[in-house]
């Protein structure tokens, strides 16, 4: 009788074969799990090129907006210092001494976006007459036109330059409701105001744009709106063709992306035509912001252009994908030749092992290129914010020049103290303007490592904080718990110094000033709290103060760059701990943090976290 042959070992592809096609349980997992991974590497290669092109149009958006908002501050500028320079006159100048001002102005050179710099006078209808016979004796063919129903007259005495520009001289702006809103808001404010559109007339004919406005007084700038309507004397105006002061500002072909400007219903500026060899028909971004400027809100429709498009493709993730699909193709074809044929099987395990290695090294290169990037983007606020110094620097230079010219003028008993007081509230925006790019380098600045790790105790660093802002021992208290700290000692000061600096610069009343600093350690951390006694904050406020520019100033309290408690909350997370504030009005705040006592401490707890 013939022997059955032997039992055969069953493999996992004769176990659990895919019906019609041979391939394993095992193989279709496999495959699945390699199809998902190609998936994950092209979703995730997507997402970092779409975050990357994101913070590019950002960026490229806030420069735009950043240069737009510097110039009108510059003309700003100009303009107070145009009021100031009629204030010195006591509001009486002439035509002959507003034309040695204007000729030095070199508006057509220094001030290209200004279509004329005039002085407009705030004239009762009663007073009318006698202004218009004053005024002719400079300028005998002056008329006052045109005729309107408006009580008050605002009349364009003298303009600079005249060249082009005399034949609207004694244009009465009341006549427009634009223009008349615009300046009776800059008289009952003392402020600088914009008008809503306005036809600028140009060579060419009239085209869209704007008249910015300051106002001079009669003496100081009183101090209520009965007081301002009473002393008005009239208001510096400018008048801007929107397309001449963009193009002046901003070069076309060095932007990636276009913009149109409207205010309300009505655009005052645009850059999306259809004649643009740039403009992309579906842009990449687009986004919609609203300016607040000078009482009015201009609305920007900023898009990204082709040139955009083509630095900022997105060919790398579907290189990817279609590698990956590839791959997955081959794995196939590889496991359906190993299901044909099991003595190949090996061979073909291995090099699809050898494929799936070489995606991976890929994809930790990837992942080593992306953190790299991310390194680059935390590195740009700090060079941003850096740059931004020499502008600053420049500002400041300027200020102290025309203050030196002025030096002579200043020193008579008779000098107008506005100017003086422009001049320091200038110096006053240059310092701010330091403070704030210092703060926003710092804040890029947290998380780095330092070299300094010198134990330091906390009432080493209250008694120098005690000298430093030269405060009693019963002004600043100390409780020290007793432990010396290593962990990033010079962002524990940091954060300290914040805090104390807070209390004390926002305490209304430093005479009877009490803060204090305490600590208590549990297990490998240090919990400090910082105390005060002054005014609180609302618990409506508790979040928002770690944000960072954000500040709860009142009008009468310090400036503040609102980067303080933002780079205090940023340190703290940075090392593992949390920031936490209980205050009310009133009643005084409290700030209690957590920070590692060692460096491995650090570690340990973020290690933790990890987990």
């Amino acid at each position: 009788m013939e022997k059955p042959p032997p039992p055969v070992a069953p493999t996992l592809a004769r176990v659990l074969p895919v019906h019609g096609i041979g391939l394993s349980f095992f193989h279709v997992v496999v495959i699945v799990l390699s199809l998902v991974m190609t998936l994950s590497a092209w979703q995730f290669s997507k997402y970092q090129i779409e975050t990357r092109t994101g913070a590019r149009f950002e960026a490229e958006r806030d420069r735009v907006i950043g240069l737009i908002e510097t110039r009108l501050h510059k003309y700003e500028d100009l303009l107070w210092s145009s009021a100031s320079a009629v204030e010195s006159h006591d509001g009486a100048i002439t035509r002959e001494q507003w034309k040695i001002f204007g000729r030095n102005l070199r508006i057509e050179d220094k001030y290209s976006g200004i279509s004329a710099l005039g002085v407009v006078h705030h004239v009762s209808r009663a007073d009318l007459p006698a202004f218009t016979a004053e005024r002719r004796r400079e300028r005998p063919d002056l008329t006052v036109r045109p005729p309107h129903d408006e009580p008050v007259h605002l009349v364009l005495t003298y303009i600079t330059p005249e060249e082009g520009s005399a034949k609207a001289i004694g244009f009465d702006l009341a006549n427009e409701a634009n223009r008349l809103d615009a300046l009776l808001a800059s008289r009952d404010s003392g402020a600088a105001r914009i008008t809503g559109p306005i036809e600028v007339r140009r060579d060419s004919g009239p085209v869209p744009g704007f008249l910015f406005a300051v106002p001079f007084y009669d003496g100081v700038v009183p101090a209520t709106v009965e007081a301002r309507r009473d002393g008005i004397q009239g208001f510096i105006a400018a008048s801007f063709a929107t397309r001449k002061l963009m193009e002046g500002l901003l070069n076309r072909d060095l932007r990636e992306l276009r913009f149109s400007i409207a205010d309300g219903d009505e655009t005052i500026y645009d850059e999306h035509s259809a004649d643009d060899p740039t403009r992309d028909p579906n842009p990449m971004f687009r986004e919609t912001v609203s300016l607040d400027l000078y009482g009015r809100t201009w609305t920007l429709d900023m898009r990204s252009n082709l040139v955009f498009r083509e630095a900022n493709t997105f060919a790398q993730p579907t290189f990817v994908l279609i590698g990956g699909l590839l791959i997955e193709a081959l794995i196939v074809a590889l496991l359906l030749l190993m299901a044909r044929a099991n003595g190949r099987a090996v061979a073909y395990a291995d090099e699809v092992t050898a494929q799936l290695k070489k995606k991976t090294g890929k994809l930790a290169e990837a992942n080593r290129a992306l953190s790299g990037k991310n390194v680059e983007l935390e590195q740009f606020a700090y060079v941003t914010s850096h740059d931004l110094k020499t502008p600053i620097r420049g500002i400041g230079g300027l200020t102290e020049m025309v203050q030196e010219d002025l030096e002579d003028y200043l020193s008579l008993p008779d000098a107008n103290p506005d100017v003086a007081a422009n001049l320091q509230r200038i110096r006053d925006r240059v310092h701010r303007m330091n403070e704030l790019t210092g703060g926003i380098m710092e804040f890029s600045r947290i998380g780095r490592p330092h070299d300094s790790e010198d134990p330091v105790e906390l009432e080493g660093i209250v008694d120098a904080l005690r000298s430093d802002f030269a405060l009693s021992e019963t002004q600043l208290i100390v409780s020290d718990p007793g432990y010396a700290l290593t962990a990033d000692t010079f962002s524990f000061r940091r954060v300290i110094e914040n805090l104390v600096g807070n209390a004390i610069k926002y305490h209304d009343d430093t005479g009877n000033m009490v803060v204090s600093v305490s600590g208590t350690v549990e297990g490998s951390r240090m919990t400090v709290t910082v105390s005060d006694n002054g005014p609180g904050i609302d618990e409506d406020y508790h979040d928002r103060i770690f944000e960072i520019f954000q500040t709860l100033r009142s009008g009468d309290a310090p400036e503040s760059t609102g980067i303080g408690l933002a780079i205090v909350k940023k340190a703290v997370e940075n090392h593992g701990g949390r920031i936490e504030v209980a205050s009310a009005p009133g009643k005084g705040a409290t700030f209690a943090f957590d920070w590692p006592l060692t460096t491995e401490a650090d570690a340990s707890t973020e290690t933790s976290r990890a987990a």
